[in-house]
C-alpha cells in the first residue's frame, strides 16, 4: 500500500499577515531561522517585518543598551536584519505612546524612554515587554516566494504564548499542539545522517 503523504508539502490556510507565526520547516538550513516561531508584525506591499520568539541570548537587556535600568528583561535574537537595534513587542497598549497595535492586544514599539521609566519603576513585568536584537524582514514578494518553497507553516497562537515564547523548545511545542502531519516535523532530527 503506497501512502499519499509529503511531510514538507506545506498547504497553508491563513496568510503570513500581522499577529500571525511563520513556523519553519524542520530543516531550513539558515542559523537565524532553523527551526523558530516567528511573530509577524507587519505584511503590507512593501514587505514583512516579524520577530523570531524563541531564540533568546541568554543575557539581559540592560547588557546590551547603556543606561538602560538593571532589570529581569531578557533579550533574543529578532532576526538577521538591522542586529544591532533593539525592538520590542509588548501588551501595554496605550501607556506607551506611538505605540503600533498588532493582534489581539500586543503592540510594537512605541516610547522607548518611557519604556525604560516604567521598568526602573517596577510597573512592567516580563511577560508584558519582550525585547529582540534585529528583526526579521522580507521585501515585497520575497515571502511568498518563500513560502512556495514550503519553507514556512502559518499558524497563530494565542497572545500569551507570544509574549512567554522565550524556550528554545518552543518550535516542538509549538509543532506539537498540531493533529496532522506537522506535528511529526517536532520528532525529525535536526541532522538526519546523524540518526
Amino acid at each position: 500500500m503506497e501512502l499519499n503523504i509529503d511531510f514538507f508539502h506545506i498547504v497553508n490556510d491563513s496568510v503570513a499577515e500581522k499577529g500571525n507565526i511563520l513556523i519553519s520547516e524542520p530543516f531550513l538550513g539558515d542559523n537565524y531561522f532553523r527551526r523558530s516561531v516567528v511573530y509577524m508584525v507587519e505584511n503590507n506591499e512593501n514587505g514583512c517585518i516579524g520577530f523570531v520568539l524563541n531564540k533568546p541570548v541568554g543575557i539581559s537587556i540592560n547588557e546590551v543598551v547603556d543606561d538602560f535600568p538593571e532589570s529581569d528583561f531578557t533579550i533574543s535574537v529578532g532576526g538577521p536584519v538591522s542586529s544591532n537595534t533593539v525592538h520590542y513587542i509588548h501588551t501595554l497598549g496605550a501607556r506607551i505612546p506611538d505605540s503600533v497595535l498588532v493582534a489581539e492586544g500586543i503592540f510594537w514599539g512605541g516610547n522607548f524612554n518611557l519604556i525604560k521609566e516604567l521598568i526602573a519603576e517596577g510597573s512592567v513585568k516580563p511577560h508584558e515587554l519582550r525585547f529582540f536584537l534585529g528583526y526579521a524582514g522580507w521585501s515585497a514578494d520575497q515571502l511568498d516566494g518563500e513560502m512556495q518553497e514550503h519553507a514556512w507553516l502559518v499558524g497563530r497562537i494565542p497572545p500569551r504564548m507570544v509574549m512567554q515564547a522565550v524556550d528554545p523548545e518552543f518550535w516542538k511545542k509549538t509543532l506539537a499542539s498540531y493533529n496532522n502531519k506537522y506535528r511529526a516535523w517536532a520528532n525529525f532530527p535536526e541532522d538526519p545522517g546523524l540518526n
